[in-house]
């Protein structure tokens, strides 16, 4: 084992946290890999940068942002760093770092195309990544794998996964403010220094004191605010459904057009045939790398549906969209077949729910309460408020996305 610190530490600005300390060898390696690089090149919101003009913060950003919450757990909460030896801290300061590395652009309407998901490329990267792997040897042969068994749930130590990926973690916890910041919304704050300093350990898994059960309730709140105010806006929602339209017709056209794409976008090859996906493959993706294919997609003529929904893409000439109904569908169906739309590609319907606090049942995954009497209770027992909330209906929303009504 070669755990090795920097002669000095290293900071980096930050408008969320202020300063990102790192005082690992590793950690300062890592940053400048081709593989954690590409992730400047892929917005952390998608889609939502259409709607809030500030959210062009990247992966790269909130990886950092998810770093830094992890070192701060480390070295404020005085159990957990008593708790871990050195080289389970640098376990978790790699898997936080690290564990968003596979997304791809636009992550989501990509990935339900390809169904290649970001996690699976999470692993395949640190496992496999030139850079990357390298680092981590060097470091110790089971670096690599510890740090994907962090990720993927399955390292023996839970406490290392919940500390990454849980009801209450360095992700969420780095996310819903910087999201929020970038957005310009309030609705992600929340007193993220109460609840650091109000963790504690019981039974190997992170508790959290009686005391800062408010915190926690504010966090819990700000979250759910933040998924039906940023996340599931519905201009987002349109652009992610175009942007999946688009990846379905690029697909759909190269079995009968497979000239077209080889022209205007040869990197897309492998994953709208049948051939194997690279690694090198994958990490040529980014968000630049898709906008140029639309692009050139948007200007050539052999396809006219698939120029339309690029320019479309490019100019913001978003769907449209409403409050589904039960006969609205096929009312729309029948308008825009009148119009010469293909309803494959124009015409979508999208319903999303959403469990205001859904207790989870795995041990390390639940948010629970250190309470006074030393027992630990699960938060919904403890809480009012949650409670209240973990016992109401899920909120629902369904709506039908279809573009301006003109002829094509």
């Amino acid at each position: 084992m070669n755990i090795r610190k920097l002669d000095e530490q290293k900071v980096l600005r930050d408008p969320v946290h202020e300063y990102v300390r790192i005082e690992y060898e590793v950690i300062w390696k890592l940053l400048d890999t081709p593989e954690f690089q590409r992730l400047r090149r892929i917005h952390q919101l998608g889609a939502a940068y259409m709607v809030y003009h500030g959210a062009e913060h990247s992966r790269f950003s909130h990886s950092v942002g998810v770093y830094e919450v992890t070192r701060r757990m480390i070295n404020e909460i005085k159990e957990l760093k008593e708790h871990l030896s050195e080289y389970e801290q640098v376990v978790a300061l790699c898997a936080a770092l690290l564990h968003d590395i596979g997304h791809g652009p636009f992550s989501h309407a990509f990935e339900s195309v390809t169904q290649i998901s970001h996690e699976t490329m999470t692993i395949r990267i640190i496992m496999n990544g030139p850079g990357i792997r390298k680092l981590l040897d060097e470091v110790s042969p089971d670096l690599a794998a510890d740090v994907c068994a962090v990720i993927d749930h399955t390292h023996p130590r839970t406490i290392l996964s919940q500390m990454i990926s849980s009801q209450i973690d360095a992700d969420r916890m780095d996310y819903l403010l910087r999201d929020a910041y970038f957005t310009g919304v309030s609705y992600g704050a929340y007193d993220i220094e109460r609840i650091l300093r109000t963790f504690r350990i019981e039974d190997s898994q992170l508790v959290i004191k009686y005391s800062g059960m408010n915190a926690v309730e504010d966090y819990i709140m700000a979250r759910y605010q933040m998924y039906w105010q940023v996340y599931y806006h519905p201009t987002s929602r349109a652009y992610e459904i175009m942007l999946f339209n688009i990846f379905k017709r690029i697909k759909d056209v190269y079995s009968e057009k497979a000239q077209l794409i080889q022209k205007n976008a040869l990197f897309l090859v492998p994953f709208v045939s049948q051939s194997e996906v690279s690694l090198e493959d994958y990490l040529f993706l980014d968000d630049n790398s898709m906008i140029h294919a639309f692009k050139k997609l948007g200007l050539q003529e052999e396809d006219l549906i698939l120029k339309d929904l690029s320019n479309r893409l490019l100019n913001r000439d978003i769907f449209k969209f409403v409050d589904n109904g039960s006969e609205l569908y096929s009312e729309k169906v029948k308008e825009l077949r009148e119009l010469n739309y293909d309803i494959d590609y124009y015409l979508a319907e999208d319903s999303l729910t959403q469990e205001p606090y859904l207790p989870y049942r795995t041990k390390g995954q639940q948010i629970m309460i250190l309470m006074s009497d030393g027992s630990v209770k699960e938060l919904s027992e403890v809480s009012s408020i949650v409670s209240a909330i973990a016992g109401s209906q899920a909120r629902r929303d369904s709506k039908l996305f279809f573009p301006k009504t003109e002829e094509l």
